[in-house]
């Protein structure tokens, strides 16, 4: 297993070498392989239960650094990693290509290093790794003109850093004797009523990558410069082990008296991120915006499961804890494979139609059929339509905060209560979202000629949609042996045969593959039926209904605007939409010779929270400006002299 790992890792240097070489071709092999290499990794490591290896890399003073990967960490590794094996199988619409294989060679070093590493330093550059090979990636990617795609890599890298910042604070404050992670959970026990400080410290931290609110705003921007296959890295591996990494501090090194605060922080942010994310998700009209939203909104509900793991271990229900903690990794596991689909398939709609915006065209009729079934099972997926990877999670989510009757505290009960009702409105407008980019985006009318290539991968991860959750009730047997907190008798109490249930048999139940068979079976009867009238009657063209005109116009389409206004007026007060039409005259003014029309919608946090932060900063730098570059030559010599004393001062001090 430890071999697996260390030849992917020496694989992605080698990726990150050669794509500096712009040896892309090289570059691809490097990756593709290395991703292979962590997938057996990731196989093995679950196969070997409790006793994974544990390899020593290299010692800090009398530290040692350490890297073994646990049961979900290798979950979410293997199910992230098959969604990068299919980007990079998938034709490149990088302008970069070799710089584009750097960065994705970077992150997945990073997402190694997160999900293994055991030591504080080392565990903080694997973070920084993460960061700085995604904005590598969007950057290389050069889908927009060099000022807007800077300015959204600018935004994502410094939201990031103040997670990073929080991150280094959590370090100093818990690892400053010892940076090992074996001894922050008594290192932190000792921190009495300020441990829950600390907790929002990790929070920020791992929340700025999740896209936990305020920190998803940078989301659009960055997903909508670059490609699908970017977000398909970026909405996969990447995700999953920051959302490990928070799993960890907050089941494995929170004290037990601060989870009832947390977990009822963690269900709140969670609901309100998913419930905005994905409203502002139906609104927009460009395929990788809408489905960076819907990893913002897919990463509050696995922070939701999160945060009821927290409640529960608070009373010390165990088998509950381990029942919620297994269904954030269950979801996230099945959220790849379909929002890797949907990546990909934006990439493919926007290499027919030369863009990525929502909009009528033949995509799915001129694309051959493994396309279609691929986009579709990833669409239906994140709808929470059944029986996908998707149905399956959001279910056992469900089931979830329905047992908030176990817990002690009444605030506990009544969060996960409203966030049940959160969920559920965020189950809804999702179903439609889904219909939006799938419906809008791969049909209608338009003639396009265009080939369509890369459409196996995208088949593939929908087909391993469906696989996932007909699996799920002899996989999640792999998850018995976790190092915390996974309760052996609770996996075992989440499976009866080809059942899935949450613990208790009698409180409820589905079987995804018993789904699986039962649909294929059905979908029979209207096949029949459409044959049995074919061979009787033929084919019959009649015209569809245009809202009572006698005569529809030929280009005559819905757009992403029409279909997603009614939701639009109606939540107004959330998104303060605004309009905006310009007129071009000729001579006079009742000679139009053309309409511009566009739309938006206003960020909730950006005005209040981020702009003011913004300007104080640029207000600041005016002024230390007009200090620093004042042009004396004694002055600047002044200043190096100051750096060096705090430079030999900090030395000594060490």
């Amino acid at each position: 297993m430890l071999n697996s790992f260390l030849l992917g890792a020496l694989l992605f240097v080698l990726a990150i070498i050669l794509g500096l070489l712009r040896l892309s071709s090289g570059a691809r092999i490097a990756l593709i392989f290395g991703t292979v290499a962590i997938l057996v990794g990731s196989v093995l490591s679950l196969l070997a239960g409790s006793g994974p290896d544990t390899g020593q890399l290299w010692s800090l003073g009398s530290i040692p650094v350490t890297w073994h990967l646990q049961a979900a960490a290798a979950w979410l590794v293997f199910w992230g990693g098959l969604a990068a094996l299919a980007a990079f199988l998938s034709p490149s619409r990088a302008k970069n290509p070799g710089i584009w294989m750097s960065g994705a060679g970077l992150a997945l070093l990073g997402s190694l290093g997160v999900a293994g590493l055991q030591e504080g330093i080392a565990f903080l550059i694997a973070w920084e790794f993460l960061s700085f090979g995604g904005a590598i990636m969007l950057l290389a990617d050069g889908l927009q003109n060099r000022e807007k795609s800077g300015q959204s890599n600018l935004y994502m890298l410094a939201l990031l850093e103040i997670g990073a910042v929080a991150l280094l604070l959590c370090l100093l404050l818990l690892g400053a004797e010892n940076t090992e992670f074996t001894a922050w959970a008594g290192s932190w026990a000792t921190y009495g009523s300020a441990a829950f400080g600390i907790a929002i410290l990790f929070i920020i931290g791992f929340g700025a990558k999740l896209g936990i609110l305020p920190f998803y705003e940078w989301y659009p921007g960055a997903y909508s410069s670059g490609s699908g296959a970017s977000g398909a890295l970026l909405s996969g591996i990447i995700l999953n082990v920051a959302y490990f990494a928070l799993g960890r501090a907050m089941l494995d090194w929170l004290p037990r008296s601060s989870a009832t605060g947390t977990g009822i922080l963690l269900v709140a942010l969670g609901t309100i991120t998913a419930i905005l994310a994905i409203l502002y998700a139906f609104q927009q009209e460009d395929w990788r915006r809408l489905l960076a939203f819907s990893t913002a909104e897919n990463a509050g509900l696995a922070v939701v499961a999160l945060g009821a793991a927290s409640l529960f271990r608070a009373d010390g229900l165990n088998m509950l804890s381990t029942l919620a903690w297994t269904v954030g990794l269950i979801h996230l596991g099945g959220h790849s494979l379909a929002k890797g689909s949907m990546m990909l398939s934006a990439d493919r709609v926007a290499s027919v139609r030369g863009d990525y915006n929502i909009a009528q065209s033949r995509v799915l009729a001129l694309a051959p059929w493994t396309l279609g079934i691929g986009a579709l099972l990833g669409a239906m997926s994140l709808a929470a339509m059944p029986p996908t990877a998707g149905f399956a999670g959001e279910w056992y989510l469900f089931q979830t905060v329905f047992q908030d009757f176990h817990l002690t505290s009444s605030a506990a009960r009544v969060t996960l209560a409203l966030g049940g009702a959160g969920l559920a409105l965020t189950a809804a407008i999702a179903l439609a979202t889904m219909i939006k980019v799938f419906g809008l985006g791969l049909l209608g009318r338009e003639e396009n000629q265009h080939s369509i290539t890369g459409r196996w991968p995208i088949l593939a991860l929908g087909l391993l949609v469906l696989g996932y959750a007909a699996a799920l009730p002899w996989t999640l047997g792999f998850l018995a042996d976790d190092n915390w907190p996974a309760v052996p008798a609770a996996l075992a109490s989440m499976v009866k045969g080809p059942i899935l249930i949450p613990l208790h048999f009698h409180f409820a139940f589905i079987s995804p593959p018993l789904l699986l068979l039962m649909g294929l079976l059905l979908s029979l009867i209207p096949l029949a039926m459409l044959g049995w009238s074919h061979l009787r009657q033929g084919r019959r063209r009649v015209p569809v209904w245009g809202h009572g005109l006698r005569q529809i116009p030929a280009n005559n389409a819905v757009t992403a605007l029409a279909f997603s206004n009614a939701l639009r007026e109606f939540y107004s007060f959330v998104y303060r939409p605004s309009t905006n039409t310009r007129k071009s005259h000729s001579e006079r003014s009742y000679f139009v010779r053309e309409l511009h029309f566009d739309y938006s919608q206003a960020p909730v946090f950006g005005p209040w929270l981020f702009r003011p932060v913004v300007r104080f900063v640029q207000i600041m730098s005016d002024r230390l400006g007009l200090a620093l570059q004042n042009g004396s030559l004694n002055a600047y010599l002044a200043y190096i002299g100051v750096l060096l004393i705090i430079i030999f001062a900090s030395v000594f001090y060490i």
